[in-house]
């Protein structure tokens, strides 16, 4: 009994224990299962926590490769802030590590699935190659992709951007990529926006193949939006362009180059707002027939060399709001049917040619805000209707040849911020109704004829930041009012009339930068600015008060503008000693020019201005025309740190050159001093080098001949001797101006010029140079003069010069030059087309006048309408500074004048002291603009003949002194000009012509012709003549006086018309001193020759 219980005890125990592990199994299982299921969840969780990761990685290792391949520089988007107007930061600046991707500036996700749809990367600063296997291409969920305005380093598209196939906005334009556009574009079947536009700077630098741009006119069948401005499609036909989207509105395919016609039906899209065809000058229009129903809101035709018939159908286009039709022509001036369009906010029309005026009618565009017609040929007046456009706030119409007055209807535009009417002929005071313009910025008026006073009312233009009414005839004060304009930035009244003393208050406006009052007839003392600390503290960078009546010292004041940058104070009366510590506070100046002073520079004159040490950013110097002596130091190298590019200290007493070469020097002037010894050689950077009047003696080094940049050298009226290096030669490839006249040099002239020399102007007169002349001067295509007089050159005369085609001044005389000047030649080669003035004389040309050559003098001949402005040969402007004009000596009506400026209406011959001989042909009456005629000295023969009255130019002529016969023709004295006659000594008969100008000659002009009767001379003609009325007695009484009032009052018009038009070149040309010469020396007996009639042919003057 015992023994069953405990076997079924055990039993029990053992089917208990077998329960335990069941259950145990069962919940082991269980938890086995519930693990599983756990780490399933978890490996899912994981799987999308990965994918999620993966796609922030892309962008992630993205922006550790573009910190890798791209460097952040602000220049890389300098088109995004100067051009295009945008404001450019680097946003992958912001991007941190371990941060949500989808949070970056610039990055959009789709929040669904992580997926990264959207990059604007624009304007970012990114500059660099840009890889084809970049990490960009691993985001292919991309729709829009903007990397505009960066700078790729001229790389190329790679053909992966193919792979963006969900992509639907994609630009690239201005991003300094370069080469073709891959075929792979054109595969983005659903872009809706295209941009591959490059900037105006980078056009034609892309390309995109004639089967990729027709993949991409057919497979891009949403595209709403295409930019392609800028490619280089010349070899492609506009044809391409038929088949495009009908859902299309913006096309711009701007300066491509494209060629052929361009397809008419892109006119009729019917979704077209924005049309930009300009700067395709192959491009044919045909004839257009806009339709009323279109909807084009921009259209730009500009710069399309085709008829602009179209316009006349343009004002079907009311959606208009934006017409570009620059560098066109417009013969039939501008179409009124333009000013029917009504909802026109922009016109621009600049750089074409409008023949015409504008209409009355411009007033209809009341809907106008920019009006830009700049440049355009334009003439009449300015239209009163312009005031009915009271939306405009730009209105442009510089450099045109507008006349009239400027109406008082402008002052209606009281939205107009930009207002330019500079470089036109507008007349008349400035209307004070400019002044109700109270939203105006900028005002220029630059370079009109205007006059009387600057209206008070301009001071109620609070906004004014630029102002510029320079280059008119504005007199009286500066107005006071000026003062209210706190916000002006810019204020230029220069070559004008103003007196009166400048305000102290015009340089206290707090933010003013350029000031400019160059010119006129201020007087006074400078500005002394007290205890104004704004001023003190504030922004003035530019100063300009030269030319003007300015005197007494230079106010301490004048020195405590602490951003003074430019500083120009010459052509005054300033007096006074200028300290080192004056500059002190001047740590930033680099333009000084306080040249045409009084100043005593130093307290010690044997020393260079001292206070220059203290300038460290100086890098233009000018204290030329001042009383400076002694030398210049050493130290003057470390002026400016290196960065001194400009020193002018002519026309002093400096004597010595302490140190050479300072570096970077670009334009040193050291002429008309005292300074001796041997020829100091420049820094390599050296452009202008002048050193003419002083005492350099010795040799000049080859050295010279190493500055690759040299463009003007003078080393005239000096005392160097030698040779002239050989090498000057090659150095015409750079060199445009040389003068060596008026030293010791010997030997022949260099025999080489280089096949590229750009000499303009050569000038070796007054020299010992030998030998013949170099047929390689004919290298020098662009010679404008060239002086060979005053030496000992043995040659023929050189033919080959007459080719040169800009050769203007030719100066041979006083050489022992020979032979024939007649042309063997039976080519119609133009010779001297442009000669102005012929001097060959004091040689032993011999034979005829050259008849060939007096009929090629074409500027002589005046096949062109000659200007009356006063201007000057050679006149070259070098960052506004005129660093030399031509000069030549000549004999003028009997005197030797050097003429430091060549004035480009002088036309002068002068063959005189040689051996021609024959006759005065003909032809010479031709040269209608001649000023001086000399053949005096010579064995010429026959009369004078009558066409010589046909020089109604001619100033003076000389005939003395040849074997001329027969009568002085009468159509001389018709010469109205003539103020200089000489024909002694010669063979000729009869009466002098008498009146007019001929009744101002003395008996010296016509000596040793023994047969010539009449006043002045001696001899009486035997003629009765009838009595002239006494100019002393009324009433018709008789007199014996052999002239009357009417020759007193043409004598009186003459010296009239002479009188004003001296004053007009002194006024002009700041009184050259041959002109004041030769006005002081008309009273001065004439010269009188006596010789014998036995030695005429062997009598020679050398001159």
């Amino acid at each position: 009994m015992q023994a069953t219980t405990f076997k079924v005890q055990r039993k029990y125990e053992e089917l208990q224990q077998q329960l335990k592990v069941e259950v145990a199994a069962r919940e082991a299982e269980a938890t086995v299962r519930e693990a599983e299921a756990a780490a399933r969840e978890a490996a899912i969780e994981a799987e999308v926590q990965k994918k999620y990761e993966e796609k922030r990685c892309g962008i992630e290792r993205s922006r550790a490769e573009k910190k890798d391949s791209f460097s952040i520089t602000e220049d890389a988007s300098w088109y995004c802030d100067e051009i295009a107007g945008l404001k450019s930061h680097p946003k992958t600046n912001s991007w941190k590590e371990g941060t949500d991707c989808c949070s970056w500036d610039g990055v959009t996700c789709d929040h669904l699935n992580a997926h990264v749809i959207a990059l604007d990367l624009s304007c970012i600063w990114l500059y660099g190659n840009f890889p084809s296997n970049t990490t960009l291409f691993l985001l292919p969920h991309l729709q829009k992709l903007n990397l505009a305005c960066n700078d790729f380093n001229l790389s190329k598209i790679p053909s992966e951007f193919g792979r963006f196939t969900s992509l639907l906005y994609l630009n690239l334009s201005c991003t300094g990529f370069v080469g073709e556009v891959p075929s792979q574009v054109s595969h983005l079947s659903k872009l809706v926006s295209l941009d591959l536009s490059s900037s105006i700077f980078d056009y034609g630098q892309f390309t995109i193949g004639k089967h990729a741009l027709e993949g991409l006119v057919h497979n891009l069948t949403e595209v709403r939006h295409l930019f392609l401005g800028g490619m280089d499609m010349s070899y492609v036909n506009a044809h391409v362009f038929m088949n495009l989207s009908s859902s299309l509105r913006s096309l711009s395919l701007a300066g491509c180059d494209l060629q052929g016609k361009f397809p008419k039906n892109i006119f009729d899209l019917p979704n077209l707002n924005l049309l930009n065809l300009a700067g395709n000058q192959n491009l044919n229009l045909d004839p257009l027939k806009f339709n009323r129903s279109s909807n084009l809101e921009h259209l730009d035709l500009s710069w399309i060399s085709s008829s602009t018939e179209f316009i006349d159908s343009v004002d079907n286009l009311q959606a208009l709001k934006y017409l570009g039709l620059s560098g066109n022509s417009f013969f039939q001036g501008l179409s009124v049917s333009i000013t029917n369009l009504s909802s026109l906010e922009y016109l621009i029309i600049t750089y074409a040619k409008v023949f015409g005026g504008l209409p009355d009618s411009m007033g209809n565009l009341v809907s106008l805000k920019v009006l830009d017609l700049s440049y355009s040929n334009l003439s009449g007046p300015v239209p009163r209707s312009l005031g009915n456009l009271l939306q405009l706030t730009h209105l442009d119409l510089w450099l045109n040849q507008l006349s009239g007055q400027i109406p008082r209807s402008l002052g209606n535009l009281l939205q107009l911020t930009h207002l330019d009417l500079s470089q036109n002929q507008l007349s008349g005071k400035i209307p004070g109704s400019l002044g109700n313009l109270l939203q105006l910025t900028h005002l220029d008026l630059w370079q009109n004829q205007l006059s009387g006073q600057i209206p008070r009312s301009l001071g109620n233009l609070s906004q004014l930041t630029y102002l510029d009414l320079s280059h008119n005839k504005l007199s009286g004060q500066i107005p006071l009012s000026i003062l209210n304009l706190t916000q002006l930035e810019s204020l230029k009244i220069s070559e004008n009339s103003l007196e009166g003393s400048i305000p102290d208050e015009v340089t206290a406006l707090p933010n003013l930068i350029y000031l400019d009052l160059t010119n006129n007839l201020l007087n006074g003392t400078l500005p002394s600015y007290g205890h104004i600390k704004e001023f003190q503290s504030k922004s003035l960078e530019y100063l300009y008060l030269n030319n003007n009546k300015l005197q007494g010292p230079l106010p301490s004041s004048k020195f405590q503008l602490l951003n003074l940058t430019h500083l120009v104070l010459s052509s005054n009366n300033l007096s006074g000693v200028i300290e080192f510590l004056m500059f002190s506070n001047l740590p930033n100046l680099k333009l000084l020019d306080l040249s045409y002073n009084s100043l005593s520079l130093t307290s010690n004159f044997s020393e260079f201005p001292q206070f220059l040490k203290g300038l460290k950013s100086l890098e233009s110097l000018d204290l030329s025309c001042n009383k400076i002596e002694g030398k210049i130091p050493q130290w003057m190298q470390e002026v400016g740190n290196g960065s001194l590019t400009y020193l002018n200290v002519s026309h002093n007493s400096l004597t010595e050159v302490e140190h050479f070469p300072w570096k970077n020097i670009a334009v040193l002037d050291l002429s008309s001093n005292l300074i001796l010894g041997n020829l100091p050689i420049p820094a390599s950077t050296i452009h202008v080098f002048l050193i003419s009047n002083n005492s350099f003696n010795g040799e000049v080094s080859s050295l010279i001949c190493n500055f690759a940049f040299l463009e003007i050298l003078d080393l005239s009226h000096n005392n160097l001797s030698g040779t002239i290096p050989q090498c000057f030669g090659n150095l015409s490839n750079s060199l445009e101006f040389l003068n060596l006249k008026k030293n010791k040099f010997y030997g022949t002239i260099p025999p080489t010029f280089a096949k590229r020399c750009q000499l303009t102007y050569f000038n070796l007169n007054g020299n010992l140079l030998e030998g013949p002349l170099t047929p390689s001067i004919h290298n020098c295509n662009g010679l404008e003069v060239l002086d060979l007089g005053n030496n000992k050159i043995n040659d023929t005369f050189p033919h080959w010069l007459g080719s040169l085609p800009q050769l203007q001044v030719l100066v041979l005389k006083s050489n022992h030059m020979h032979g024939s000047l007649c042309v063997n030649s039976s080519k119609s080669i133009p010779f001297f087309s442009k000669i102005q003035i012929f001097y060959l004389s004091s040689n032993y040309f011999s034979g005829p006048l050259p008849v060939r050559y007096i009929n090629s003098f074409k500027a002589i001949i005046n096949l062109e309408k000659i200007g009356s402005t006063v201007s000057y040969m050679g006149e070259d402007d070098l960052g506004g500074r005129s660093f030399y004009t031509y000069s030549i000596g000549i004999v003028m009506k009997g005197q030797e004048r050097e003429l430091v400026k060549i004035f480009t209406m002088w036309m002068i011959i002068d063959l005189s002291n040689n051996q021609f001989e024959g006759g005065i042909p003909k032809v010479i009456g031709k040269l209608n603009l001649l000023k001086g005629l000399n053949l005096s000295h010579n064995n010429l023969n026959g009369g004078i003949p009558t066409s010589v009255g046909n020089l109604t130019s001619l100033e003076w002529l000389d005939l003395s002194s040849n074997r001329l016969s027969g009568t002085i023709p009468n159509r001389l004295a018709d010469l109205t000009f003539l103020s200089s006659l000489n024909v002694s000594e010669n063979q000729l008969h009869g009466q002098i012509p008498q009146g007019k100008q001929f009744n101002t000659f003395g008996n010296d002009s016509y000596e040793g012709n023994n047969g010539l009767c009449g006043f002045p001379v001696s001899k009486g003609c035997n003629i009765i003549e009838p009595a002239l009325p006494n100019v002393l007695e009324k009433d018709g009484s008789k007199s014996n006086m052999a002239f009357g009032w009417k020759v007193v009052l043409i004598g009186y018009g003459c010296g009239v018309v002479f009188g004003m038009s001296v004053g007009y070149v002194v006024f002009q040309t700041g009184k050259p001193k041959w002109l004041v010469n030769l006005v002081e020396n008309q009273q001065e007996k004439r010269r009188r020759r006596k010789s014998k009639k036995g030695n005429r042919s062997n009598r020679r003057r050398r001159i």
